[in-house]
């Protein structure tokens, strides 16, 4: 308990400080707030029980309608089914998969309908690219693989990878500019976009330039939630000043390579939440209990972000910093507890005794 106090007063001195200091910048912690009053958190996390062990960097998770949870490993390309009570089995390897560096079985999501199709859908590193991928899970197997987009361009790094489904029932997909800075504002490029498209792979009704893209200007995101409102926030990882957490707006452009962090011109839409990235490095992101959740990296913690009715944000909160180690991913799962996983046998973390694991918070 006592680790999240400090972390907590840590944030608040830093954004005292980082505004004292001058920064061209936004402090750390925060850049342009939204209009309104700032929220206040009304959630409280409790201690974590662990619900999964000796995982290979698992990357994503998503619930199917039972409430079992598929998870995607990066490195292993093994797509496992985790019960709530803990219970791991391996459907099987993803074929064609080919994990290097950032790369590999990243994101996974579960079509609206899986009652009645049964289709589940992947984001995967190819030899050639990252594309987007689907098969009818039956018989507890993983069936022929379809492709639904391909063509993203894929490196060492800066792969994106997050897949979900919206509240308007379309498919949504983050990427990376792949180390190709310039690609980020190319809106001919799928890399360092915010891509939405019908559950086969077309572009969108209402999509603004009658493509894939959504937003352009990204880095690399790795994070995507909406609230109750249908708001969408995505977290991104910054170079070396500010990682960032953004609404997502039609057609916006989000400035990278021109600005990273908050600019202020007008010309760009800023970040509403920025963070150094020794803080954050900021993947996963959920909304659950008036906050969004977003797993901290490089910042080995569990952020807060708590919101307020109009979608603005209040001061972060961090919660058990260094405790676990770099946290990739984190869902709010069916019963409303927050599911998360580490991320220490990436090549960048320091594995602990029984890593990877599924971490399971209780909000109350």
């Amino acid at each position: 308990m006592r680790s999240r106090v400090i972390a907590a007063i840590a944030v608040c001195a830093g954004l005292v400080c980082g505004a004292c200091a001058g920064d061209a910048g936004s402090p750390p912690g925060r850049s342009a707030p939204a209009p309104g009053r700032a929220a206040q958190p009304t959630a409280h996390i409790g201690e974590p029980a662990v619900l999964a062990r000796n995982l290979a960097v698992p990357w994503a998770i998503a619930f199917l309608p039972g409430g079992d949870a598929l998870v995607t490993e990066r490195d292993s390309a093994r797509l496992l089914r985790v019960t709530p009570h803990g219970r791991v089995a391996a459907i099987g390897t993803v074929p064609g998969v080919e994990p290097y560096g950032e790369g590999g079985l990243l994101g996974v999501a579960v079509s609206p309908s899986f009652g009645r199709d049964r289709l589940v859908y992947l984001y995967l590193s190819t030899r050639m690219d990252n594309r987007i991928v689907r098969f009818r899970y039956s018989g507890g197997q993983i069936g022929p693989l379809d492709a639904v987009v391909t063509g993203i361009p894929r490196a060492a790094i800066h792969n994106g990878g997050r897949l979900a489904f919206g509240p308007d029932g379309m498919l949504w997909a983050a990427t990376g500019e792949h180390a190709v800075p310039g690609l980020a504002q190319d809106t001919e490029s799928l890399g360092g976009k915010i891509l939405r498209m019908t559950p086969d792979g077309r572009p969108a009704p209402g999509n603004p330039s009658g493509t894939l893209v959504w937003t352009y200007g990204h880095r690399n995101v790795e994070g995507m939630a909406w609230d109750s409102a249908g708001r969408m926030y995505a977290t991104e990882l910054g170079q070396d000043r500010f990682d960032e957490v953004n609404r997502i707006e039609k057609g916006h452009n989000y400035a990278w390579p021109v600005i990273e962090g908050a600019g202020g011109s007008g010309r760009y839409t800023d970040p509403v939440l920025t963070w150094p990235p020794d803080q954050a490095s900021p993947s996963g992101a959920a909304i659950a209990a008036g906050s969004l959740w977003v797993a901290a990296l490089r910042g080995e913690r569990l952020w807060q972000v708590p919101l307020g009715p109009a979608g603005q944000v209040g001061v972060p909160v961090a919660h058990f910093a260094g405790e676990y180690g770099r946290l990739r991913e984190v869902v709010r799962a069916p019963d409303g507890s927050l599911w998360c996983t580490t991320s220490n046998r990436d090549g960048r973390g320091n594995p602990r005794p029984d890593d990877d694991k599924i971490l399971v918070f209780p909000l109350r």
